[in-house]
């Protein structure tokens, strides 16, 4: 990502005044112009991240919701999840499948009362409504929110932050949820995240949002942070980015994402199938993929990026990187790849390609810095 001047052609968040008061470097992504940083730079901001608290506006991700007595069963005839027996207040990580078992996008689901809230990715997220409203929209009342503001508090001290302002939410475990009210401002707030660190997801309708996100500043925990402090301190937690670590070509299989597809919704499971791949994807679980996803660490300190192609001490193909940085938790190069399955074995060295010169990177277990979610 590069910075760019202001194009009045992207669409702007709820926040786009504070970015810039703030002093963001704004950039254009996924039809957005959104903050890679602030200026005490990416570094901090992802330092502080770990540490205590940062602040992300995430409001350009699709909100969406799905409401009837049926749309349970009906987004289980679009994802290999289990919907239905998902409780009141619980939330799930979940992807939508193309016929031939790739991921279209991944998105998170969180039973409310009432309905089902749907957040998906900023640049699939008119598809996704697409595809929603063409698969099931005659089985339940689909509603896009893509004018809610959605904030994301992440850190270890985000809950002290925000049960200052809501108590309550010091209650919720990773991947449940609640309605959060906040003088007259109503929302709904999720623990979780995309650094795999403690933190919360915040619902609020647009007006709301600037007085919420300056609330959370104003606590001596919580510094802004921006795409780029995001993108590092995911790919440290081993989360995947769809677009790259993950999509229409990429299997849950092949991707490392079997944990997330529970045994009702696998072959011989009660609720088996009905989703679009469920055949191949079946078929992957039962003999395995032809490729998989795995962690890279390098001895050297060269950032090997999206794109570099892998090489056995052979010089013979083995695979590609699909992100990479130098993390600053760990302080050493990291990557993820796909690599064939001779080459995905903890401790395999293998060689990436970076401007002709092949540095030497290790396959590794994920996350690269332990995830820190409260569970109990």
């Amino acid at each position: 990502m590069t910075a760019s001047a202001p194009d009045s052609a992207l669409a702007k968040t709820p926040l786009h005044a504070l970015h810039l008061a703030l002093g963001a470097r704004m950039v254009p992504f996924a039809g957005y112009e959104m903050p890679v940083s602030y200026p005490r730079g990416i570094l901090a901001e992802h330092r502080q991240g770990r540490a205590a608290a940062v602040l992300f506006d995430v409001s350009h991700m699709g909100q969406i919701r799905l409401v009837g007595k049926t749309a349970d069963a009906a987004l289980e005839t679009l994802v290999p999840m289990d919907v239905c027996g998902l409780a009141v207040g619980r939330q799930r990580y979940a992807f939508f499948t193309s016929d031939a078992g790739g991921i279209l996008d991944d998105l998170m689901v969180t039973r409310r009362e009432g309905d089902l809230l749907l957040v998906v990715n900023a640049s699939r997220k008119e598809a996704d409504l697409a595809h929603l409203e063409a698969r099931i929209g005659n089985r339940c009342t689909i509603e896009p929110q893509f004018d809610r503001a959605l904030l994301a508090l992440q850190g270890p001290l985000a809950v002290n932050a925000l049960a200052r302002l809501a108590p309550a939410v010091a209650d919720l475990t990773f991947m449940t949820g609640m309605p959060l009210t906040l003088g007259s401002a109503e929302g709904y707030v999720t623990r979780s995240g995309y650094t795999g660190e403690d933190g919360f997801e915040i619902s609020i309708r647009a007006e709301h949002a600037e007085a919420l996100a300056r609330a959370l500043l104003a606590q001596p925990e919580v510094q802004p942070a921006g795409l780029g402090a995001r993108d590092t301190l995911r790919l440290e937690a081993g989360l995947c980015l769809h677009g790259h670590d993950i999509d229409e070509s990429t299997t849950p299989v092949e991707a490392g994402l079997t944990w997330a597809i529970q045994k009702v919704r696998r072959a011989g499971g009660t609720r088996a199938g009905g989703y679009p791949g469920a055949a191949t994807i079946d078929a992957q679980l039962a003999n395995g993929a032809p490729r998989q996803r795995v962690g890279l660490v390098g001895s050297e300190r060269v950032p090997v990026r999206e794109g570099a192609a892998l090489v056995d001490a052979d010089g013979a193909p083995a695979g590609r990187v699909t992100s990479g940085t130098l993390a600053p938790t760990v302080d050493r190069v990291i990557a993820m790849a796909y690599v064939d399955p001779a080459h995905a074995s903890l401790g395999t060295l293998l060689y990436a390609d970076v401007r002709g010169k092949r540095l030497p990177m290790q396959v590794t277990a994920m996350p690269f810095a332990p995830h820190r979610y409260v569970r109990n």
